[in-house]
């Protein structure tokens, strides 16, 4: 009897605060971390050529599980990292999609496979799980305790079909190339290109982007190059995760794109972009030395929650990013690292790194529907075509924490 008081009392703790004890639990019930490196498919290129390709059925961890991390990076075929001024990693993506059981994705057609996207806010064109370009080697990917990204869900698929995985990797060789930071902004005048890989005539307008470094193209190199030897390469990726279970607290990824500008004129669908340009600032800035390129635009967040993990993606000459709640509070910052070096991972001129936000369980909360803003700064000494300022979080949801709470007491009751 002299147990209940006791027990009321962490029923009382646990159903008012944030759940701390998960993490604990986790190896209490016996739910280890687990870890995979995987290879994707052979990427072959030549000096100054360009592979962008879709990678559909690609190795994955089976079975219902919380996905913890994603980290990768260039590797060639002896398994050496290859550096960002040899073959420049544009970005890589991965996301799930569902395709009929029993299927072979070569002979099925793409209107039968469905995309699982994340849960916004740019759906239509950026719907991925993880994905980072240059920075990828230094950038964390940790999805803090107790909480995980749900996949693999047997009852999830629609009926008849499997969950499988695909990724896209976008790699620029630049050995050789006339001007290697024009060749990795993907500069059209560098890739003599007048229709992008639909066809469609690229304007004047359309300085640099993703448009003119599609798969196949090839960056202008110095005389003797365009035939230089073919490389083997491969995206090794580490999938950490753990199975299933009860103490997992779910999150929803959200990917906010500051190229938006719906919000701000009174458009009600998003018009992510994905990519913009800066313009070289002026003589007068110059010799301020204040040239910042700010890039700004507000996305509406559908649910609310806590945010538990933050980072920005950006391209050579970014800063950084913030992202800030409606009444302008800031809510996660993300910073660019350069390198310094030659060697891979601190290859000088090149981002390498992006700081991530790990905010304490309940310290940072948005509300649903709350208008979040997105700033991007930019090096703006010299232009800069095709950049990014993509800004990933992941929300806990409230009503599954509480959720999540009441599960963890009755598990703690049960074991007493």
């Amino acid at each position: 009897m002299k147990m209940w008081p006791f027990l009321l009392l962490l029923v009382a703790l646990l159903l008012s605060t944030t759940a701390t004890l998960p993490s604990e639990a986790l190896n209490v019930r016996g739910h280890l971390l687990k870890s995979k490196t995987f290879l994707s498919p052979a990427i072959f290129l030549r000096p100054s050529s360009i592979s962008n390709k879709i990678y559909f059925d690609v190795a994955f961890p089976i079975g219902h599980i919380a996905l913890k991390s994603f980290d990768a990076e260039v590797v060639d075929e002896h398994g050496v990292p290859v550096p960002l001024h040899e073959t420049y990693l544009h970005h890589w993506v991965v996301e799930p999609y569902y395709i009929p059981k029993g299927t072979d994705v070569a002979e099925t057609k793409l209107s039968k496979i469905i995309l699982r996207r994340n849960s916004g806010v740019c759906k239509t064109t950026l719907g991925q799980y993880y994905g980072l370009g240059s920075e990828t080697r230094h950038t964390a990917t940790w999805v803090p305790d107790p909480y995980g990204i749900e996949v693999g869900d047997p009852v999830a698929p629609p009926e008849g079909h499997e969950e499988k995985w695909l990724l896209n990797v976008h790699a620029i060789d630049t050995r050789g190339a006339v001007d290697k930071l024009g060749c990795t902004e993907c500069r059209c005048d560098l890739y003599n290109v007048t229709m992008d890989e639909y066809g469609r005539r690229i304007g004047e307008d359309y300085i640099g982007g993703l448009r003119c470094c599609y798969d196949q193209t090839q960056c202008k190199v110095k005389e003797g190059f365009a035939d230089g030897e073919v490389r083997k390469m491969f995206l090794r990726y580490t999938v950490t995760w753990l199975d299933w279970n009860d103490a997992v607290l779910p999150v929803k990824i959200y990917i906010f794109d500051v190229t938006d500008r719906a919000l701000l004129e009174g458009k009600s669908e998003p018009s992510c972009k994905i990519e913009y340009q800066v313009e070289e600032c002026s003589s007068e800035d110059q010799a301020k030395n204040d040239c910042v390129h700010v890039q700004v635009a507000k996305q509406i967040l559908p649910r609310g929650g806590d945010i538990v993990f933050g980072v920005a993606h950006q391209h050579s000459g970014g800063i950084g990013a913030s992202l800030h709640g409606e009444d302008g509070r800031l809510l996660c910052e993300s910073m660019a690292t350069y390198g310094e070096g030659q060697e891979a991972g601190n290859e000088a001129g090149y981002i390498v790194g992006m700081s991530t936000c790990y905010p304490k369980p309940g310290t940072v909360t948005v509300s649903d529907g709350e208008a979040l803003t997105v700033v991007s700064n930019y090096s703006s000494e010299r232009q800069h075509t095709g950049v990014m300022g993509l800004f990933y979080i992941l929300v806990a949801e409230h009503e599954q924490q509480q959720q999540q709470q009441v599960r963890t007491v009755s598990w703690l009751l049960s074991n007493l």
